[in-house]
């Protein structure tokens, strides 16, 4: 009999914004699991760019293999090393989060520049640290990726469940962009998770995440709808925010694997 508390799935997102990349095991680092939201896009202001102003950005798929990242955006692809940056540092931020990054290359900025419509570049984080996020909830600092605000996104099965009970149209777990999925008993009970292990790693609740409009995206057609937003402002409405899921850090750096047990 499996465990109760259990990942079932597991997910990074390269490229902030852009699609995700289902894994079986990830290596689990302070600002978030290896090659998560290592990379973003830049506007002409240095401002990051994402599917809220771009729901298009959705319809780029990455993939890794060895020592490079490839980017399909319909019948056209681009790929880059994952060590490749251009060295004159940028100062960008991440909402209000001041962060260091660097450019990719001249030529994965204009790709994208080509296929977004405008002029973009594509920057990456080097290093921890780069980059910090005061948490409000904690009044703590955390060496953050270009993720929003937290190193990992945690979500319940059940919350899932319950939520799709009251759609019309069922959606997927993708549009929640979570890293670690956990099958539960009951709907949002990730919420009240405190500290737990998973395979090696110790992990620490932080807060419920909050949710914005790009939750209404969806992932398959880069069309944005009006649910589940709608929906979940009618039951999971605090403070004026809409919450799903829970915001988590890591105590230490080690393996996360599919069918690994949740243990507190």
């Amino acid at each position: 009999m499996s465990a109760v508390y259990q990942v079932t799935e597991i997910y990074i997102y390269p490229i902030k914004s852009l699609a995700g990349i289902s894994l079986k095991s990830a290596k689990a680092e302070e600002m978030g699991f290896e090659n998560d939201r290592r990379w973003m896009l830049i506007n002409s202001e240095n401002v990051h760019v994402t599917q809220r102003e771009y729901p298009i950005m959705s319809q780029f798929y990455p993939r890794i293999s060895d020592d490079k990242i490839k980017i399909t955006f319909g019948d056209d692809s681009h790929e880059f090393l994952i060590n490749e940056f251009l060295e004159t540092p940028i100062e960008s931020n991440v909402w209000d989060d001041k962060s260091e990054v660097f450019e990719v290359s001249k030529n994965s900025s204009k790709w994208f520049s080509d296929k977004l419509g405008f002029e973009c570049r594509l920057v990456k984080i080097l290093k921890n640290g780069d980059r910090k996020h005061e948490s409000s909830r904690t009044q703590e600092t955390y060496n953050v990726s270009l993720a929003d605000g937290y190193p990992y996104l945690l979500i319940g099965t059940e919350s899932l469940e319950f939520l799709n009970a009251k759609l019309e149209e069922k959606i997927t777990i993708k549009r929640f962009r979570p890293n670690i999925v956990v099958s539960t008993k009951s709907a949002h009970e990730e919420d009240d998770f405190t500290t737990f292990k998973i395979g090696e790693v110790q992990f620490k609740n932080i807060k419920p995440c909050g949710r914005c409009i790009m939750v209404n995206n969806d992932p398959q057609k880069g069309i944005v709808k009006k649910e589940p937003l709608k929906t979940l402002s009618k039951y999971r409405n605090v403070n004026n925010s809409v919450l799903f899921g829970t915001n988590i850090v890591s105590l230490n750096s080690g393996v996360v694997n599919v069918g690994d047990e949740v243990v507190f």
